[in-house]
């Protein structure tokens, strides 16, 4: 699970035995993997009514000390208020995890960051409505590499549609709010 919380890209991890981990659990005896995913992101992080998308197949001999463990790894990315019961590190500094959550983290980093080259916000991180300010700094997160403000809104422009509305409560100019377009 990545998030994006104070401008930084998030990884959710859980504790175990001294150590950090991704979320995950074994697949229980007639359960299917689908089911597997929702039941660890519903018993592990609260997360319920969102499916992550299948990520990669992680099946190097000895990357488990409790035997050949075959781990099929998903992501999916949530806003940090959804997260609200768990731990968050940064993904840039999520290194030292058990087993190979390491390269299972910086596998998921690519992926988010392919999902969000040329889409404003494929895992709905931010609300319905937004500033084309706070869609640049959600990519800034994702892809530290992102483009100027000026370039990002012309490369984003046809992803987005003006709402006619302007941004409330704010000091100074309020901006207008967008929303995504789909498909």
């Amino acid at each position: 699970m990545l998030t994006v919380a104070e401008d930084r890209l998030g990884v959710v991890v859980v504790e175990h035995e001294g150590g950090l981990r991704l979320p995950g659990t074994f697949l229980h005896q007639g359960e299917s993997l689908a089911d597997a995913v929702a039941r660890a992101l519903r018993d592990k992080a609260g997360i319920t009514g969102r499916m992550p998308q299948q990520l990669h197949v992680f099946d190097a001999q000895g990357r488990d000390d409790r035997g050949w463990v075959i781990s099929v790894a998903h992501m999916v990315a949530l806003p940090a208020e959804a997260m609200a019961r768990c731990r968050i590190i940064p993904a840039a500094g999520a290194s030292g995890l058990d087993f190979d959550h390491d390269q299972i983290v910086a596998r998921a980093v690519q992926q988010l960051r392919q999902d969000y080259a040329e889409r404003p916000d494929p895992g709905h991180m931010l609300a319905d409505e937004f500033t084309m300010l706070e869609l640049h700094r959600l990519h800034k997160a994702v892809d530290p590499g992102t483009a100027q403000k000026d370039t990002f809104r012309r490369a984003m422009s046809k992803h987005v549609e003006d709402t006619g509305r302007l941004e409330g409560g704010t000091v100074g100019k309020p901006a207008r709010l967008f929303r995504r377009v789909e498909g």
